[in-house]
This record gives structure tokens, C-alpha cells and sequence, in this order.
């Protein structure tokens, strides 16, 4: 079965290709599927094979072992579209479509809803799996309800309304259940100025962007943030911007954020996260927890 086309596994393929923190062992079995219909094939053929079966799609937020993954490791980040209709304020989005895209349609529609999420690195699945936010937005305040596919189930993909899931800071019952997201239906508001959302969501891009280490490899925010604290507040308080394992370095810039400076690999930034989680539960006795997926550890 496996070939050179990215739409069909193939074997021992290097992840760090495929996350934002540049690091992560190879996967055993990887394809890009181009469209639902592959996605759902692939899942039935991890599931007769017996398979373990995950999907990654922009690659942030995610921490991968450098001992690789076993099983079929999907990345939907092909599976991109969206349709508006500007009238009612619906929006369908495609699992793989970059968010910051999505934000950027809405705002030219006029559709008012989505300009926190212009600087989140990630796709409209990761954002619901993760209930994305920034800026005083999030994720589950707009969304209404999400196509998912039961990797045991593959032939029968069902739709969950937003009221289902979970939600929660940072979370959804999807991070629990292997539930694999399709597509997602938000309703916004419709009816305002393009020019005056566009503004605003550009502005919040420039936000994002002045505060934050975009020019180097990062997952984006590492911890959660213990509310009502902040936790790059916490980890800058104990001077430690700049700390490093090997290439593996708590950001100058921003201290919720790990870069890669060069040559980290995934054991360097754990290692990283697990030393400023002691540091600061130490000195402030706040238990830091991660945002961040690990896969394969």
C-alpha cells in the first residue's frame, strides 16, 4: 500500500517535518489524505490492520518522542476550505484549515467572531480539540458543532453539537476520547463592516507578533494559564527567560514559550518543561501544567 504519494502511507517518515517545534521521530506509517473520503479510508485501514491511529494537523501544540510513533500517523493539514454565508453568519470549515485563514475570510465577510484566533499557529480541529483562545476569545464561544470520526468506526462519521463537548479552559472532551475532528460549523455575527473587522484582526496579529517569538521554531504558549495568574508572568518572575537545555531555550521574548535555537530535540524540551514546572512550583508553589500534546513518550 505504501507509495510516494502523500495521499498514501508510507513508511518511516520524519516528523519534525511536520511540527512547529521542528523535532519528533519518525512516524511507522504516515499519509497526507486529500480530502475526507482518504481520511476515512486510511482510518478503516489502520483499524483492519490492527494499527494504532492518531492525526496531527499544523503540527503546534504538539511535542512528538524523537523514538517516533508507531502505528498510522495522519496530518490533515491538506483537508483545507471553508464556505460562508455572510447573511446568517454561518461558517463550515474543513478539519485542516489554518485558523488564522479562516479569521482572515470572516473578517473580509464582515462576519464578526474569529479576530482573536489570527495569531494561533494551528487548524480549525486543533482548535476545537484544544478549545483554542487568545485575546479574550476562544474557540467554544463561537463554535456550534464539529463532524468527528471514531478511528473503531470509521465508516460512520456523526455530527456532536458544541454543547457536548466539555468545554472547559484549554479543553474538550476530545482530548479524552479518540474522536477525530472532520469539519466545524460556527455561527458568527454577520452584518459588520469588513474594513473595521479586518482592522481589528490585523491588530491583533501585530499584538501577537510584537510580544511573542515568532522568528524561531515554538509550539506557541507551553503552560496553561493558572487563572488567575499568568503563567509566562510566573516563569519571568523567577528570572528564568533564556534558561536552556541544549538547544531548547525558555524564550527571551515571551517566558511561556520554548524555541528551538538550533539542534533541541524532543528529550531537550521536556526535560526544559519538567525543570521549569519544578522551578516554579518551588518558589511559588503553583503547579504548572502544559498545553502541549505529547505523543510517544
Amino acid at each position: 500500500m505504501a507509495t510516494a504519494s502523500p495521499s498514501q502511507p508510507r513508511a518511516a517518515v520524519a516528523l519534525r517535518d511536520y511540527t512547529t517545534w521542528k523535532v519528533g521521530g519518525p512516524a511507522a506509517w504516515f499519509a497526507e489524505p486529500a480530502d475526507q473520503g482518504e481520511l476515512i479510508a486510511h482510518a478503516a485501514w489502520a483499524a483492519a490492520s490492527g494499527l494504532p491511529f492518531r492525526c496531527i494537523g499544523a503540527g503546534s501544540n504538539l511535542l512528538i518522542a524523537d523514538g517516533g510513533l508507531d502505528g498510522l500517523t495522519l496530518c490533515n493539514r491538506r483537508l483545507q476550505g471553508s464556505r460562508l454565508d455572510t447573511g446568517e453568519g454561518w461558517v463550515e470549515a474543513e478539519a485542516g484549515e489554518p485558523i488564522p485563514t479562516l479569521a482572515r475570510k470572516a473578517a473580509r465577510s464582515g462576519l464578526r467572531g474569529l479576530e482573536w484566533a489570527v495569531g494561533i499557529p494551528g487548524t480549525v480541529g486543533g482548535a476545537v480539540v484544544m478549545n483554542a483562545g487568545a485575546q479574550g476569545g476562544c474557540t467554544a464561544e463561537w463554535l456550534v458543532s464539529v463532524r468527528v470520526l471514531d478511528p473503531r468506526r470509521p465508516e460512520a462519521p456523526f455530527e456532536l453539537a458544541a454543547s457536548n463537548l466539555a468545554f472547559g479552559y484549554r479543553h474538550s472532551r476530545l482530548q479524552e476520547e479518540p474522536l477525530l475532528v472532520l469539519s466545524a460549523r460556527f455561527r458568527l455575527e454577520p452584518g459588520h463592516d469588513p474594513a473595521v473587522v479586518s482592522a481589528r484582526t490585523s491588530a491583533n496579529l501585530q499584538s501577537r507578533t510584537s510580544t511573542q517569538p515568532y522568528q524561531q521554531p515554538s509550539c506557541g504558549s507551553v503552560f496553561r494559564n493558572p487563572e488567575p495568574l499568568k503563567a509566562g508572568q510566573l516563569i519571568e518572575s523567577l528570572g528564568l527567560k533564556g534558561l536552556a537545555i541544549g538547544d531548547a531555550q525558555v524564550s527571551p521574548i515571551h517566558a511561556n514559550f520554548i524555541v528551538n535555537t538550533g539542534a533541541a530535540t524532543a528529550a531537550d524540551i521536556d526535560a526544559l518543561i519538567r525543570l521549569v514546572q519544578q522551578r516554579v512550583l518551588e518558589s511559588r508553589g503553583v503547579r504548572l501544567h502544559p498545553e502541549v500534546q505529547r505523543l510517544g513518550f
